[in-house]
C-alpha cells in the first residue's frame, strides 16, 4: 500500500519559515518525481516544487529564491524548506510523487500552511 504523509504545516507570521516534510512508504521513491502543489480555499490546485529523480528541480515562479525542495531517497523523504512566506502562500500543501513512464501518481492528504500575524 502506498502512503504519502506530510507533516511540519502550521500557523507561521509573515516573513517567518516552515519546513514542510513529506514521508514515503510503498514505493521506490528514487524512480519518482516528487513534488509539492498547494491548494488555496477557491482555488484550483497548484504546483509548487518538483524534484525528478536526478535532482533536477523546478519552482513556480511565485516561490522561486524562497522555497527550497529537497529528497532524500534513502529515507524515501522529501522536503520542502519554505523562507520569507507571505500570505499568498497559505494553502493546504500536497505531496505528490509521479512516474510518469508506468502512469503512476500518488498524492498525500495534505497539510495546511497559515501566514497571518
Amino acid at each position: 500500500q502506498v502512503q504519502l504523509v506530510e507533516s511540519g504545516g502550521g500557523l507561521v507570521q509573515p516573513g517567518g519559515s516552515l519546513r514542510l516534510s513529506c514521508a514515503a512508504s510503498g514505493i521506490a521513491v528514487r524512480s519518482y518525481t516528487m513534488g509539492w502543489y498547494r491548494q488555496a480555499p477557491g482555488k484550483q490546485r497548484e504546483l509548487v516544487a518538483t524534484i525528478n529523480s536526478g535532482g533536477d528541480t523546478n519552482y513556480a515562479t511565485s516561490v522561486k529564491g524562497r522555497f527550497t525542495i529537497s529528497r532524500d531517497n534513502a529515507k524515501s523523504t522529501m522536503s520542502l524548506l519554505m523562507n520569507s512566506l507571505k500570505p499568498e502562500d497559505a494553502a493546504v500543501y500536497y505531496c505528490n510523487a509521479e512516474w510518469p513512464l508506468v502512469r503512476l501518481n500518488f498524492w498525500g492528504q495534505g497539510t495546511q500552511v497559515i501566514v497571518s500575524s
